[in-house]
Parts: C-alpha cells; sequence; structure tokens
C-alpha cells in the first residue's frame, strides 16, 4: 500500500528535472499521474510532446498508470484540458502540483516588460490557472491538496531575478488563501521551497572556484531525489493536518519558513511627526531589521 494509493495526480512541469522526479515517486506512491509539461527550453521557447510522453511511458513500464498533456500552464484553456485529461482517463482530480517554471533573468534596471510578464504568466498566473480549473471538482468531493513550487529567491531574495522572486512570493499568498477558503472544504494548499539541481541552476553563471565548489556540493547533496517524496507526503492523507504552510527541502534537510508577522510594535501617543519619526524609528528597529542577504548568502552551508 502506498500513501497515495487511489489518488489521481496532475504534476505540471514534469517532463524533466523536478517535476518528472515528483511524477515518479507519487506514481511510485500508488497515484495516477498526469504527466504535463511543454517541453519547452529554459526561457519558454520551443515546445515537444517528448518529455511529458517519456516520463509518462516511464510510469507505466515501471507499472504505475499515467497519461500525458502538453498544454503550457499560462493558457487558461489549456489548464482546462490538464484537469479535463486527468478527468477523462482516470475520473477524479485528487492532487495538483504546481511545478512548472521558467527565467528570464536580469537585472532590474535593464528588465523588460516582456521578461516580466513571461515568468509572472507561467510562475503565478500558471498556479492560478491550473488550481483554478481544480478546484471545482475538489470542492464537489469535498477532499483535495495543492502543492505549489515557491522559490528562496522569493522568500529570501536573489539578485537579478526581480521577475521571478516577485512570482513566487505571489504564489505563497495564492496558496495561503486557496488554503483558508479550501479548509471547510476538505481542500489543503501549501507550498514548497525546493533546493535542486536542475536546470535553472545549471544555467548561473559560475564565477568564481568558491562558487564552483558551492555549486557542486549542491549538485551532489540537493537533488530532484530529495524533494520528491516530501511534496507526495504534502498531498496525502497523512498530511492532512498541514495547510497554508511553506516549506524548504535541501538534501535531508526540511524547514519551516515563517510567514510574514509583525516582530516589532513602536507607538507615540501624540502621533508622530517628521522629527520624532527620523529620531525614533530606524533606532527602535534596528536590531530586528532583515539584512539584504540573498538566499546564496543566507544559506551558505553545504546542504546535508
Amino acid at each position: 500500500m502506498g500513501i497515495l494509493d487511489g489518488k489521481v495526480a496532475l504534476v505540471t512541469g514534469s517532463g524533466r528535472g523536478i517535476g518528472r522526479a515528483i511524477a515518479l515517486d507519487m506514481a511510485k506512491a500508488g497515484a495516477k499521474v498526469v504527466v504535463n509539461d511543454l517541453g519547452a527550453a529554459l526561457d519558454g521557447g520551443e515546445g515537444s510532446a517528448g518529455p511529458a510522453e517519456e516520463t509518462a511511458q516511464d510510469i507505466q513500464k515501471a507499472g504505475g498508470e499515467a497519461a500525458f498533456n502538453t498544454d503550457s500552464v499560462s493558457d487558461p484553456q489549456g489548464a482546462k484540458r490538464m484537469v479535463e485529461t486527468a478527468m477523462d482517463a482516470f475520473g477524479a482530480i485528487d492532487c495538483v502540483v504546481n511545478v512548472a517554471g521558467i527565467l528570464r533573468d536580469g537585472m532590474f534596471h535593464r528588465m523588460e516588460t516582456a521578461q516580466w510578464q513571461a515568468v509572472l504568466d507561467v510562475h503565478l498566473n500558471g498556479c492560478f490557472n491550473v488550481s483554478r480549473a481544480a478546484v471545482e471538482h475538489m470542492r464537489e468531493k469535498e477532499a483535495g491538496s495543492f502543492v505549489h513550487f515557491t522559490s528562496t529567491s522569493g522568500l529570501v531574495g536573489q539578485i537579478g531575478q526581480a521577475n521571478y522572486a516577485a512570482a513566487k512570493m505571489g504564489i505563497m499568498g495564492l496558496s495561503r488563501v486557496i488554503a483558508m477558503e479550501g479548509a471547510s472544504k476538505g481542500i489543503r494548499s501549501n507550498c514548497v521551497a525546493p533546493f535542486a539541481w536542475t536546470r535553472m541552476i545549471e544555467s548561473i553563471p559560475i564565477k568564481s572556484e568558491e562558487q564552483a565548489r558551492a555549486f557542486e556540493a549542491f549538485r551532489t547533496g540537493a537533488t530532484a531525489e530529495h524533494v520528491a517524496p516530501v511534496v507526495s507526503y504534502l498531498c496525502s492523507d497523512s498530511a492532512s493536518g498541514i495547510n497554508g504552510q511553506v516549506f524548504g527541502v535541501r538534501g535531508n534537510e526540511i524547514y519551516l519558513f515563517n510567514q510574514p508577522r509583525p516582530v516589532k510594535t513602536i507607538h507615540n501617543g501624540a502621533g508622530w511627526t517628521h522629527e520624532a519619526l527620523a529620531a525614533t524609528v530606524e533606532p527602535s528597529i534596528r536590531n530586528e531589521l532583515t539584512s539584504l542577504d540573498g538566499t546564496g548568502e543566507y544559506f551558505s552551508w553545504d546542504p546535508i
């Protein structure tokens, strides 16, 4: 018996990388899986049915059940077709894992509108489109689970990824509201920020020997296969008490991230003047200010 026996899962972006590892793991755990992948390049260009079909075939060869779909998550009608694939092939949709993503990196002062829009369309709008297409089926049966992929590029920050960071922070907010609204209908929604060697990580230029050493440790110590079983668990009934949360997975480490809440309050009964603000605010909150360290600086230790 697997923890996902009897469930039907849709995994976007599952032709390669983390998505593929998740699709394979969910099938191993007993789920019937719809493998979605546009088969696009890292920047979203050029599509091919090959990766999605290959992953589905690998699941079938291992004795599992799978179907594949090659629509884009950025297309609302395509998202509906993904869910229809699950309904037509397996008669249900129980789990949605939103992995699909692209990169269009660039410094903010040079970022073109097209770079910004393309990344939000795939990541943030893609999560909305696919989740929206599935949620009514889940509400009808009063059960279902979502796992959306966020990133420490948004949660912590990363230079050169304003578009990606904005989308990934937006996904956290979207997931939180889906969880709040869905709780009364047995629907859960959580986020995972993965640390794993993928095409996206491989595309980052190496600029020093220290960075090369860190990347090698990352490549071997934090893999897609570390992330996949955590996602399968979050989609299972074993995680029925977990809703509206944000997790990180880095090698054998699992993080539960905090979510924005006030960390300190300062009050002036007479009201705030410009002079009072200048004299009081920064000295009062200096020790609580969040540093400008990015995800690479903050997570400075090797994965374990």
